[in-house]
């Protein structure tokens, strides 16, 4: 099958790639479970090693690496740049960390020796989505190689110069376990139910994460799922309006308004409901969409066609049902696939943009009265990924951040990453987690080792 890319930007195409036969790539699949064989022998120093060296390849290609995110998604190039700068930090971080977090624990039973050992599994699956084309798959190929086991790629095929990208970085920094595959979606079916993947992990829809785990389920192959969010922004009545504003910006519109993690929701007390929407709308109007390759841009455009014409779909069913647009709500008459950044107050908790996952700058306004109603909107939801509180007063802040059914609750920050804490989400938002010490031990076999004394 061919296909080719588009520059969401511009509407130029880009490319045109041949998926790969089933033969192809399960051959690939085979080649790396061989690497794996001798990868997972190696010291963990001198697997960190290499993680030191992948961070200084990055770094160093982090120009190109930026522009080819840029052109193939359409994110800011000024995010692009931190994107790469972040995955390098991860492959730092862990070089640090992953023998302290690898070690032998010694636990005292009743015979002479006993030890939990964490192996290898083996080759890992990893279905990467467009939205953060690098920092999707390091932030989960970084731990599950340093701890011994090897990783094929399927990338979503709106970013394959990326892909290949990625591998040329672990090539360079002289990985010889980590390989990418250009494939349809049925490929994929193929490739966990090959006796050479031991396990998948997956970023993606809810929708895609339920038929990978179906597979793997009748395989019995461990999954990790990253999946959507429609996360809460909880602003009490005694935050500071102005700093949760701002942040309320920034949370809306990281990356075009495309991550599972954005700030989806913002419920808002009713005595401050109508400042907050205020000057919500004002700064939303004042950034600056456009050219995504433009150092000034702030908001470029979405993915593709279908993406800008399901936000228009989203924000007319909301008005139609009592919702107001304070500013955008339209599409930017021009070429490129941009939405204008968006703030909708008295939308209907039943609204598409209140009730769907919205993968667009556009943000839902809700009032409540009291810190019950602020934690019951926040959890009607099948969605479990983040959370945000804003208040003066932390130590509520952390009760009712306790309150929220998510993988990740923070109180006076938008959601975020980060290597030192875990990363996922509950209900349909995923399974499993990525990222620090519980990450790193996804895709490792914890092996229980019991000597006793023998026989007298």
């Amino acid at each position: 099958m061919k296909f080719k890319t588009i520059n969401p930007a511009t509407e130029e195409v880009i490319g045109e790639y041949k998926t790969q036969s089933n033969e192809e790539v399960l051959r690939i699949l085979k080649s790396c479970h061989e690497a794996f064989l001798l990868w997972k022998k190696m010291t963990l120093l001198h697997r960190a090693d290499k993680m030191k060296k992948l961070a200084q390849v990055l770094r160093k290609n982090t120009e190109k690496l930026a522009r080819l995110a840029t052109i193939e998604m359409g994110k800011p190039i000024k995010s692009a740049r931190a994107e790469v700068e972040k995955c390098a930090w991860t492959a730092d971080f862990y070089a640090e960390k992953a023998a302290e977090w690898l070690k032998e624990e010694i636990v005292q039973v009743d015979g002479k020796k006993h030890a939990v050992a964490f192996e290898p599994v083996g080759v890992v699956l990893l279905v990467m989505p467009w939205n953060f084309p690098f920092w999707q798959v390091f932030r989960c190929a970084i731990p599950t190689i340093i701890a011994g086991n090897a990783v094929v790629l399927r990338h979503s095929n709106q970013v394959p110069q990326c892909a290949q990208a990625i591998e040329e970085m672990f090539v360079e920094a002289g990985f010889d376990v980590f390989r990418m595959v250009i494939t349809d979606h049925d490929t994929v079916g193929h490739m966990i139910a090959s006796e050479s993947i031991a396990g998948v992990s997956l970023t993606g829809s809810t929708e895609a994460g339920s038929k990978v785990a179906e597979i793997a389920g009748r395989h019995l192959k461990k999954v990790v799922l990253e999946l959507g969010g429609s996360d809460p922004f909880i602003v009490l009545e005694d935050a500071d309006v102005d700093a949760a504003v701002k942040n309320a910006v920034i949370g809306r519109t990281m990356n075009n308004g495309q991550s599972c993690i954005a700030a989806k929701r913002f419920i808002v007390h009713e005595k401050i409901a109508e400042s907050f929407s205020k000057k919500f709308a004002e700064q939303m109007g004042r950034l600056v969409v456009g050219d995504p390759l433009d150092e000034k841009t702030d908001v470029g455009p979405l993915v593709n066609a279908a993406a800008l014409s399901k936000v228009e779909q989203q924000v007319q069913n909301t008005v139609k049902k009592g919702g107001k647009v304070l500013v955008g709500g339209r599409r930017l008459e021009r070429k490129g696939f941009f939405f204008l950044p968006t703030v909708i107050k008295h939308a209907p908790r039943d609204a598409a943009v209140v009730d769907e996952e919205v993968f667009a700058p556009c943000a839902p306004v809700i009032v409540f009265r009291n810190d019950d109603e602020a934690i019951a909107i926040a959890n009607d939801t099948v969605f479990g990924l983040g959370g945000s509180v804003w208040t003066k007063d932390v130590v509520k802040g952390e009760r009712i951040a306790r309150q929220i059914d998510a993988g990740t609750v923070f109180v006076n920050s938008i959601v975020k990453s980060d290597p030192r804490m875990p990363f996922g989400g509950i209900k349909k938002s995923g399974i499993g987690r990525e990222l620090s010490h519980y990450g790193l031990k996804e895709f490792v076999n914890v092996k229980g080792i019991n000597v006793y004394e023998g026989n007298k």
